[in-house]
């Protein structure tokens, strides 16, 4: 498995956390930036991740911005990439289940280290269960911009 990991300036702090955890975990991954608390803009970093995961360079992708909104809006505009803007474990987890989410948004300004990490714990772990979802994500995939 490999993750594409990307933040702006108000998730730097955040993603140091998770990159220690996925090198913790053995779990490969690219980080995208950006590289310090110097303010940058999302949209940049969001757009790298959701690139990485939809050419297939990654299998899944970790977008942080300080709400966590502006930067899943941004993965969300790379066709397929299936962004959800979580806030707990259990999203992350129904997002997996149901929606075979593939890049996964957090706001550091909003969720602690101990509930991000569990977050993407849960989202590496939780596998999709296809069935009557799959046709939903289908209809998902089929939507053009």
């Amino acid at each position: 498995m490999k993750i594409a990991i990307g933040c702006d300036h108000g998730g730097y702090l955040l993603k140091q956390d998770i990159l220690i955890w996925l090198e913790e975990h053995d779990i490969d991954f690219e980080d995208f930036g950006c590289y310090s608390r110097e303010s940058v803009d999302y949209p940049v970093f969001g757009e790298k991740v959701g690139r990485a995961v939809a050419s297939g360079e990654a299998d899944y992708g970790i977008v942080i911005c300080t709400t966590g909104i502006g930067i899943s809006i941004a993965a969300n505009k790379v066709g397929g990439v299936r962004c959800a803007h979580c806030t707990d474990s259990l999203s992350a987890e129904m997002t997996r289940r149901h929606n075979d989410a593939n890049v996964l948004a957090l706001g550091a300004g909003l969720t602690g280290s101990n509930m991000a990490l569990r977050m993407v714990e849960v989202f590496l772990n939780t596998e999709f269960e296809g069935g009557r979802h799959q046709r939903r994500v289908d209809q998902l995939n089929a939507i053009q911009p």
